[in-house]
């Protein structure tokens, strides 16, 4: 049988699944490939005088700009150090709440809890933003007049860099931590009672069914969740960036990722071939981590392998 005929007979006896599957088809088609084309912007200089492709071709000369200015390095450091974080203390705080919740015995007590924490992940980052700037603000913000109230000496957080680092990391783990824990609670749910119970005949307390059961079984989800997170590791957290942070540009050294750079990139200085370059060399730096960390895992232990 050639594969031709092969495929059109696959088409034919299962034609409900992949007419079921033509709109997902058509959406990335329309979204993720047919904008693909704008790749060529990031190799020239665009010009709004001229027609979409006949604007000056300039070969490398965005990406040589980006990074002997050193744009690109600190963009690529400062976004790459933020969702290190993100993903290190996010995934920790998630699993340890999630043990602690479930070894909580009362059932109201517990879904209180639990929906109290996935709370923040439903407020939009531009409420968020106002909640920072009433505690931050230099002259009215609820820091500082508590500092007054004290006879103490007011802080500009605004104007101090080093503070929004851990600043960020905060306020994202607030926000997501919620969602986070509900995933890692629905793995503890699926572990079976039956070896708590074996551990307990053999005398385990609650310490021990913890380090030696609950979380070597949380190893799969944990390295699955991982490699989700690192396909979008290069992409940062736009909202949370933008929205707390705005044009402040005192604080671009330590808070500026490649998504704001681009969005700042087109909306200020108009420049379409830098935001291009940026983007690609975001997109591809990206593809390339995964398939780097996904090859690693899959020689380590093929179970854990996303492909």
């Amino acid at each position: 049988m050639t594969p031709r005929r092969g495929l059109l007979r696959e088409l034919s006896a299962n034609r409900i699944m992949f007419l079921m599957l033509l709109p997902v088809v058509v959406f990335f088609i329309i979204n993720a490939y047919i904008p693909m084309v704008g790749i060529y912007y990031a190799f020239t200089k665009f010009d709004f005088n001229r027609s979409l492709f006949n604007s000056e071709f300039v070969g490398m000369e965005n990406f040589k700009f980006l990074w002997n200015s050193g744009i690109l390095a600190k963009l690529t450091v400062n976004t790459l150090g933020y969702n290190a974080a993100f993903i290190l203390f996010g995934n920790v705080l998630a699993i340890f709440c999630a043990i602690l919740l479930s070894e909580i015995r009362l059932k109201w007590f517990k879904k209180l809890t639990q929906s109290i924490m996935f709370l923040p992940y439903f407020i939009s980052f531009v409420i968020l933003s106002v909640v920072v700037y009433n505690l931050f603000n230099y002259d009215s913000g609820f820091l500082n007049t508590m500092l007054k109230a004290f006879h103490m000496n007011p802080v500009d957080v605004y104007n101090t860099p080093w503070v929004w680092v851990p600043l960020i990391i905060i306020f994202y783990l607030w926000k997501n931590l919620g969602y986070s824990m509900v995933i890692y609670l629905a793995a503890i749910t699926g572990i079976s009672e039956e070896y708590y119970e074996a551990s307990k005949i053999d005398g385990a307390n609650i310490f021990h069914r913890v380090w030696y059961i609950t979380v070597p079984m949380l190893k799969n989800t944990f390295v699955v969740l991982l490699l989700f997170a690192l396909g979008s590791i290069m992409k940062g957290q736009f909202d949370l960036f933008y929205q707390l942070i705005g044009n402040n540009g005192v604080l671009y050294n330590v808070t500026d990722i490649l998504d704001t750079y681009v969005y700042r990139s087109l909306k200020v200085t108009f420049d379409i071939g830098l935001a291009t370059s940026a983007g690609l060399y975001q997109s591809l730096f990206g593809f390339i981590l995964v398939m780097t960390v996904n090859t690693i895992i899959r020689k380590i232990n093929d179970e854990y392998a996303l492909f």
